[in-house]
């Protein structure tokens, strides 16, 4: 498998590129509508064609570039079947893998960041990882509230779905904020520091529900604009036009 971690810094998101080397067919998950011209050169030094974009969740702090890049090279969008959204190509969840020639993309229905969260595990080389996007992050997790999250479900998500996995697990996730790009399935079971070390649900709830985060400085355009799978929307406010514009797309 062809496979590479990128890196979007306003909103410190992490993309990934899956290849297929028999086929020449990619898979971007999470890709950030800011980076297209990135995306599309590395797709073309790699000599692969775009099949989809995939996302992990209906983000808020950034837009998606899955309605930029189909309409610039084809690719399907693929969002899961819970969000119901008009625009999504293919609908993902629990029971149906994405294939992509020889990339099979497990998904695993993880709420708690948002009510309809996905990740995805899958086989890259002798190792198996999973692309926890907001559900858990490295050392921490996604926080709760807001877009229907809840710190109840996110715990169990993360206890029964994720931990469980084999230590050695690899653990990609949507954002890192210190420079860290690849964790543990053991190293987050243990020390991870809203989660580890066998924290409690009622010891999470309190951290989750006291930690007094400001408001998203996107998230009135990004969840949204995202619904439509990164097209803003015709009432998008004054403030936000500019981030629509083809220019800040490169």
């Amino acid at each position: 498998m062809i496979f590479r971690q990128l890196f979007e810094p306003v909103s410190s998101t992490y993309t990934y590129l899956f290849g297929c080397p028999d086929t020449r067919r990619a898979i971007l998950l999470d890709p950030v509508l800011e980076t297209v011209e990135r995306d599309l050169g590395i797709l073309q030094e790699l000599d692969l064609t775009l099949a989809c974009t995939l996302e992990t969740h209906v983000h808020a702090d950034h837009l998606t570039s899955a309605k930029r890049l189909s309409s610039l090279t084809g690719s399907q969008i693929a969002y899961p079947a819970m969000d119901n959204l008009a625009c999504a190509d293919i609908d993902i969840s629990e029971d149906k893998p994405l294939a992509v020639g020889t990339l099979i993309l497990k998904p695993i229905f993880t709420p708690g960041h948002t009510n309809h969260h996905h990740c995805y595990l899958v086989s890259i080389g002798a190792a198996d990882a999973i692309f926890t996007g907001d559900t858990l992050l490295i050392d921490g997790c996604g926080r709760t509230d807001f877009q229907n999250g809840d710190a109840t479900s996110l715990y169990q998500s993360v206890t029964e779905k994720i931990f469980p996995l084999p230590g050695e697990t690899l653990v990609y996730p949507a954002h890192d904020y210190q420079g860290r790009r690849v964790s543990s399935v053991e190293q987050e079971r243990t020390r991870n520091l809203r989660l580890g070390g066998g924290k409690s649900l009622e010891a999470f709830v309190e951290i989750m529900n006291n930690l007094k985060l400001a408001y998203p400085k996107r998230i009135d355009l990004a969840v949204p604009a995202n619904q439509l799978c990164g097209e803003c929307p015709e009432d998008v406010k004054d403030t936000y036009k500019m981030l629509c514009e083809p220019s800040v797309q490169g």
